[in-house]
């Protein structure tokens, strides 16, 4: 049962290991990676929160504001990239057994991953996220794109959080 503090791991600073398909949409495409560190806080007593990615390698930063209906008991994740100040369609899910798994519809460009803002125009995808293996220490979360309505999926981005040595 997904709750009001499905995310209160994610509260805090995290160093991020990035990877991610160079052609979203291509299972065989290269993959690149890349560093990028991340912040999360709480709103709404934990029901919503907001986090800020900065990813130096690509110019760019991201925002995810995250809520949970409390009618429904699912989070929608709301994403926007710093290079179009626009949110993109919202993922909406749940928790079960420690792994959240969001869902929804989106059209992005044939040649340009979705984290780099503009205006989305081309193929219209199923977008899946995943975060899996959370604890106090770590979390992953993955990105996957289906063009035939969910029967088969390209996981084109992950995302390894840890959190930075004390100092």
């Amino acid at each position: 049962m997904s709750s009001p503090h499905d995310f209160d791991f994610f509260h805090g600073t995290w160093q991020v290991l990035n990877r991610r398909r160079t052609d979203f949409l291509d299972p065989g495409s290269d993959w690149e990676e890349f560093p990028a560190t991340s912040h999360c806080r709480p709103l709404f007593d934990g029901a919503a929160n907001i986090d800020e990615i900065d990813m130096p390698r690509l110019g760019s930063k991201g925002l995810t504001l995250r809520l949970f209906d409390r009618e429904t008991e699912q989070w929608s994740l709301n994403w926007s990239a710093s290079g179009s100040g626009k949110l993109f369609p919202p993922v909406t899910g749940r928790f079960e057994s420690g792994r959240g798994e969001f869902y929804g519809e989106d059209t992005i460009p044939r040649s340009r991953p979705r984290s780099s803002g503009g205006t989305p125009t081309g193929t219209d995808v199923r977008v899946r996220f995943v975060w899996s293996g959370v604890s106090p220490t770590g979390a992953r979360w993955e990105q996957a794109f289906s063009v035939d309505g969910g029967e088969t999926w390209v996981t084109n981005w992950t995302m390894d959080f840890s959190r930075p040595p004390a100092s």
